[in-house]
């Protein structure tokens, strides 16, 4: 079995023209994506940090103490 060098053979060739037209391909989308593209003004918002919401205040839980989670273990680890 003998190699043959891809220089000579053209594969090089190949290869750098199919790099070179997806690049091309990428640039003429990006072109029409940006020049077909209107883009409106939008106005700027800005937060109102003047108005102070009052926090509703914490319910008291039944009995229990603060430290006790909602959750349950399982009975047995696996």
């Amino acid at each position: 079995m003998k190699i043959e060098n891809p220089f000579e053979s053209g594969h090089v060739k190949n290869y750098l023209l199919a790099y070179a037209s997806v690049v091309v391909i990428m640039i003429l989308f990006f072109l029409a994506t940006s020049l077909f593209h209107d883009v409106e003004k939008i106005e700027k918002k800005e937060f109102n940090t003047k108005i102070v919401v009052e926090k509703p205040k914490e319910e008291v839980k039944e009995n229990k103490p603060a430290w006790k989670s909602d959750l349950k273990l399982m009975d047995k680890s696996y």
